[in-house]
């Protein structure tokens, strides 16, 4: 009988990672990233391909509408992740500062895709829905 290496198992694991099946936990990872605050943060913390780090303040400025609580658990999320890291500068007062990893970039090219298609495509979509939600016609 042969014996398996850790490694052997993870690449096993990994090529056994499918997302249609209910128990796979790429599931989990799908749901956090299709979180909007998700998008926005990644968005927000890539700019426009040229990423820079945003202090907590920059980005409540810029994602309006997010609340403190919820703004704190997506960036402690996406740290977590390993998506964006933490930066503690010892000022006073402190600065704290967020930036993205490797990882995080990778996502935002995808996530930055599908915040411009939503933007350009907004009115298409608005009309379809008053055209789907209008009575119908004699």
């Amino acid at each position: 009988m042969a014996t398996t290496t850790a490694a052997q198992k993870r690449a096993l694991a990994k090529a056994e990672y499918d997302a249609f099946l209910a128990g796979c936990p790429s599931r989990k990872l799908l749901d956090r990233i299709a979180d909007k605050w998700v998008t926005l943060v990644l968005c927000a913390l890539g700019g426009d391909g040229r990423p820079q780090p945003l202090r907590y303040s920059e980005l409540s400025r810029r994602l309006a509408g997010v609340s403190q609580k919820m703004l704190t658990q997506t960036l402690r999320s996406l740290e977590r992740d390993g998506l964006i890291t933490r930066t503690v500068t010892p000022t006073v007062p402190v600065t704290v500062s967020y930036q993205l990893t490797d990882l995080g970039l990778s996502l935002h090219r995808m996530v930055r895709g599908l915040k411009t298609w939503a933007e350009a495509h907004m009115d298409d979509v608005l009309a379809h829905r008053a055209s789907y939600d209008s009575p119908p016609g004699p």
